[in-house]
């Protein structure tokens, strides 16, 4: 791949643990070919790191997270690139935004920008933003700064918390845009003015890295108090991903069948969530794990029962795409449970290879459960749908292709 094609990837954080999506494609564009050079909004908070975060090659900028934490480089990138054409190009609409949009978040972008291309980063000559609303305003500014086209991965939150009219001139901006559910690329569809440039490409799965489960799932009925039915879920402990829900919906489930529920991920709300358990009678059943690498959620898919997730539409309308960990889940032939919100149809469809229900409906949510502990055989049939699904339809190598030979169209038009 030529030097002059180098892209350089603006990540609103790197490496996170919840956005082992992002890191997968980054290596699988590696592999392809593709030279990538990676510009992060903000340092990671993680302790952990996943495999595939070691194996990316490209080196890692960052960002100042808040102006005022490295105000004289920001003041030098703005000595930089003030008496350049392109920081009066980026200027007008930028002062536009603010109008629409006065907080300290817009001037912040608008920084980080000035950072970026005043300590440009190599010889990258192309833009791309992981997630279309803070990301994509910094390489938005960027983009007109250096005078180097961008195009844009939109997913989930950053769709669905940003005003319409910021969307719509972003997607006019980019060169192109790549969702990841269709019903994301609906939407976004609706509010470009030319709909050929926004594409639906599902982010699949490293299934190298989730191969075939060679063993059996238990035949566990929650009859057993010795050994009760395993249910996990992975997801970081936020409103949308409808913990609340589920923890209600366990506790009613009948007091004679024997379960025991284990939480992976972190969040800001782990802490009202164990006390929730608590207060529901339920928090001897409940294990907090925390946040672990990829291997040992691998490990506890296998030696699980049922995978849970009661995504639902936060009151701020963030919501999940797809989640990545119902494929995963599915990939290791575990029988999963979600609700009807965003992606999840796309993936699941009920009775068929998983069950769906209603968001925000604890009900709905205890009696699908309580199939899935009783019926190790239905539990058996829908997980064997699941992975077939997903071995068929969402090899991460399909999303790389697709985006390599977008960008690969792009650069092909320029020459």
């Amino acid at each position: 791949m030529s030097p002059h094609r180098k892209i350089a990837v603006v990540l609103k954080g790197y490496p996170r643990l919840s956005e082992t999506f992002i890191a997968q494609e980054l290596l699988g564009l590696e592999r392809a070919g593709h030279e990538l050079v990676l510009v992060a909004l903000r340092r990671p908070t993680d302790r952990k790191r996943h495999p595939v975060h070691d194996e990316i090659r490209a080196e890692v900028h960052y960002l100042p997270e808040y102006l005022h934490d490295e105000p004289w480089r920001v003041f030098r990138a703005l000595l930089r690139t003030a008496p350049r054409a392109g920081f009066w190009r980026a200027l007008g609409p930028f002062l536009r935004d603010l109008r629409r949009d006065r907080t300290r978040n817009r001037v912040r972008r608008f920084g980080q920008a000035l950072v970026l291309v005043a300590e440009w980063p190599g010889d990258a000559r192309w833009l791309h933003a992981h997630f279309i609303h803070t990301p994509a305003s910094v390489t938005a500014y960027a983009s007109l700064m250096a005078g180097v086209p961008w195009t844009c991965s939109a997913h989930a939150k950053d769709i669905w918390t940003s005003s319409d009219w910021e969307l719509s001139e972003k997607l006019g901006g980019a060169r192109w845009t790549v969702t990841c559910t269709r019903t994301g690329f609906e939407h976004l569809s609706s509010l470009a003015e030319e709909k050929s440039r926004v594409h639906l490409s599902y982010h699949g799965l490293d299934l190298d890295r989730f191969p075939v489960f060679e063993g059996n799932h238990s035949k566990r009925d929650g009859s057993d108090p010795a050994d009760p039915v395993r249910i996990v879920s992975v997801g970081r402990a936020v409103a949308k991903k409808g913990y609340d829900v589920l923890l209600k919906a366990l506790s009613l489930l009948p007091a004679q069948l024997h379960w025991r529920f284990d939480h992976i991920g972190a969040g800001d709300l782990t802490k009202e969530l164990r006390a929730m358990a608590g207060n529901l009678g339920i928090a001897d059943r409940v294990r907090w794990d925390g946040a672990l690498d990829q291997k040992d959620v691998l490990a506890r898919y296998r030696e699980s029962d049922v995978f849970a997730l009661a995504c639902r539409i936060a009151s701020d309308g963030d919501r999940d795409g797809l989640p990545n960990v119902l494929v995963e889940a599915s990939s290791q032939r575990l029988a999963c449970v979600s609700t009807a919100v965003s992606g999840v149809p796309e993936l699941i469809e009920h009775g068929r290879n998983g069950v769906v229900v209603p968001p925000e409906d604890p009900s709905a949510l205890a009696k699908a459960l309580e199939q899935l502990i009783r019926d190790p055989d239905l539990r058996q049939r829908l997980g064997s749908a699941a992975e077939e699904r997903v071995r068929s339809d969402f090899d991460h190598h399909s999303s790389v292709r697709q985006l390599s030979e977008l960008f690969r169209d792009e650069w092909s038009k320029a020459s």
